[in-house]
């Protein structure tokens, strides 16, 4: 009889220590699928703030030298190509912010170098420029739109120049380019046998489509730059219109 109530007893601990058991793993395998990371991977990102930010400080540079060298070396129109595109390049690689700060970059260093008025003229137009030209070109904006809105602003530009000029000088330059059209006018009127006298209205209206005709024409070229340039640096504008590829002979 005794033996037959151990065999019980030693029964139940075996079933005991396996229900036990069974308990034990079911919890450790729960927990197992329960478990999550403490960590995550993050991968680098295309543009670390610090290479944005030598950039941005390499092409603002590269814009004030270029105006800088402009200046006190005169090159005719050659350097002066060159003005926005170091901003627009800033857009066309980093974005807006980039290429905001450098135009703002630039305007600071070249008020240092050679006071607030000349970084103003630099800023404007050539400044919004470059940014504007920037935003249009990584859009993928047509060449008309890009050139004829930088036309009214290089146009505006022009004007607020003269302005600014004409307030640390001390006298009326518009006058001067009055005078200026006005001869020229004349001697138009003059191969053309015309008895008449230019009037006013006609002598400032040609002044100001003369002003719009030269920045559309110096837009022009710098696309034309814009588009052999920047094709090889990896960060292409849209393409010019059909007309100019077959001028150009270019495939790009």
């Amino acid at each position: 009889m005794n033996d037959f109530i151990d065999s019980a007893h030693e029964a139940d601990q075996d079933t005991l220590s396996s229900a036990s058991t069974a308990e034990n793993d079911d919890q450790f395998s729960q927990q197992a699928l329960n478990v999550t990371p403490t960590t995550k991977t993050t991968l680098p990102s295309k543009s670390s703030p610090p290479l944005v930010m030598v950039e941005t400080a390499f092409l603002a540079s590269t814009a004030s030298l270029i105006w800088l060298i402009n200046y006190y070396f005169p090159l005719g129109p050659l350097l002066r190509i060159f003005f926005p595109v170091p901003i627009a390049l800033a857009y066309l690689r980093r974005g807006s912010r980039a290429s905001w700060m450098s135009a703002l970059v630039s305007g600071l260093l070249l008020s240092v170098l050679m006071g607030p008025p000349r970084s103003i003229l630099f800023l404007i137009p050539y400044g919004l420029m470059g940014v504007q030209l920037g935003a249009l070109w990584r859009r993928g904006a047509s060449w008309l739109f890009s050139i004829f809105t930088g036309t009214l602003l290089g146009t505006l530009g022009f004007f607020f120049r003269f302005w600014l000029l004409s307030i640390l000088l001390g006298q009326d330059l518009w006058a001067y380019v009055i005078a200026q059209i006005t001869e020229l006018l004349e001697w138009g009127f003059v191969k053309l046998g015309l008895l008449a006298h230019p009037n006013l209205v006609l002598i400032q209206v040609s002044a100001v489509v003369m002003i719009a005709i030269s920045n559309a024409f110096y837009l022009f070229v710098v696309h034309l730059v814009a588009l052999l340039m920047l094709d090889r640096l990896g960060n292409p504008i849209p393409r010019p219109p059909q007309w100019v590829q077959v001028l150009l002979d270019y495939d790009g």
